[in-house]
């Protein structure tokens, strides 16, 4: 079911098993990388009571900084016609546009941690096109797979350059998507704010790459695009629809009481530090991640734009693909030198059993796509 652009429309989810993983670590850029800066949604827990829906959107009462988290002063995202797609955005070289429709607030979200990470849930949310095992079912399973480059710091925010692709998502799975997010805390005692782009037919109607916001109090997921969100922008806003096959910046800051997110050369909005109940002024995690949600714990999603981060034949065997999307220029805002830990999550208790393994290109740079497991 699809809602009016700009709706709002909500379903339950449970959050449910959340798996083990190694303590993180900490990616050096390449010559075609930026330098690094001076120092300077998703679903209710319960699905019985599920969250009422939110009321009318706030109007912003904050200003966001001066310069956007890379030090540029802010512009207008060059915007499309509302409904263009997005191969039809990076033909124009244009950066955004306005969706005719979208679906679903609510919708299975996973998570990354130094400790753990979301393995599996059930859900009530079922994908367009179900998978017989969850048509059957009261309360499918659903299973993510990460490919994650983390890294615990203490930071105001950060920011990277994300490929963004158009990977082809299996009819019977939720989403593939790439984020950037801060993190205090762990467990349930988890405070996040995520921003990216993800291909979810759920949420977006479509099989077009979306700009998302996200994010969690007290290890308890919120919903997409909303649930407290402040507008700020008037020229675009979560739920957009990007450009396909292009590179873009994505950041977070934390300023005037409130966690800002930056698109491209504008400030979108931001979540007033006022929806955490403690002190949620800097980041004690930075994680960037691709994430796959799928009933199958072996899906047959892309993650990234499908291509392998290393090339499986030929003469250059085991060398990185050069056309694997990639997360990289990542930057701190005064936080320390960035090396991150990266890493595959997922169902596989081995490493090597896990779907999508990403590589690491340098200490602030990775590449993180892979065609699934069909």
């Amino acid at each position: 079911m699809l809602k009016s652009r700009r709706g709002l429309l909500a379903a339950g989810l449970t959050a449910a098993v959340v798996g083990s993983i190694g303590v993180v670590s900490t990616l050096n850029a390449g010559a075609e990388q930026i330098p690094e800066s001076p120092a300077p949604a998703v679903a209710p827990a319960d699905p019985i009571a599920a969250e009422p829906a939110e009321p009318a959107e706030a109007a912003p009462e904050l200003t966001p900084p001066a310069k956007l988290p890379w030090g540029q002063r802010p512009g207008k995202v060059r915007t499309g016609r509302d409904g263009a797609s997005s191969k039809t955005l990076k033909a124009a070289g244009l950066d955004a546009a306005a969706p005719d429709a979208t679906g679903e607030e609510y919708a299975p979200k996973g998570r990354s941690s130094r400790k753990s990470f979301l393995k599996s849930e059930r859900t009530r949310v079922i994908p367009p096109t179900p998978p017989a095992v969850n048509a059957a079912a009261d309360d499918p399973k659903v299973f993510f797979h990460y490919g994650v480059g983390s890294q615990a710091a203490v930071t105001e925010g950060a920011y990277a350059n994300f490929t963004i692709s158009k990977p082809a998502l299996a009819t019977e799975d939720y989403h593939t998507l790439a984020e950037l997010s801060v993190q205090k805390g762990d467990g349930e005692s988890a405070q996040i704010v995520e921003v990216g782009w993800n291909v979810d037919r759920v949420v977006n109607g479509d099989d077009d790459p979306h700009l998302f916001v996200f994010h969690w109090v007290d290890g308890k997921p919120k919903c997409y695009n909303g649930c407290g969100f402040v507008q700020y922008s008037k020229n675009i806003r979560p739920g957009d629809t990007l450009p396909q096959d292009v590179t873009k910046r994505f950041g977070i800051q934390y300023f005037d009481k409130a966690w800002w997110i930056a698109y491209d050369s504008e400030w979108v909005g931001y979540f007033p530090a006022s929806q955490w109940t403690v002190d949620f002024s800097k980041s004690e995690l930075i994680q960037f991640f691709g994430e796959v949600a799928s009933p199958s714990a072996t899906p047959c999603s892309d993650m990234g734009n499908g291509v392998e981060p290393l090339i499986k034949d030929g003469e250059k065997k085991g060398e990185p693909d050069p056309k694997a999307a990639k997360i990289g220029s990542v930057s701190y805002l005064n936080g320390p030198k960035v090396d991150l830990y990266v890493r595959p999550e997922g169902v596989g208790e081995k490493i090597e059993d896990r779907i999508y393994p990403p590589n690491k290109l340098s200490t602030r740079t990775f590449s993180f796509s892979g065609p699934g497991a069909c």
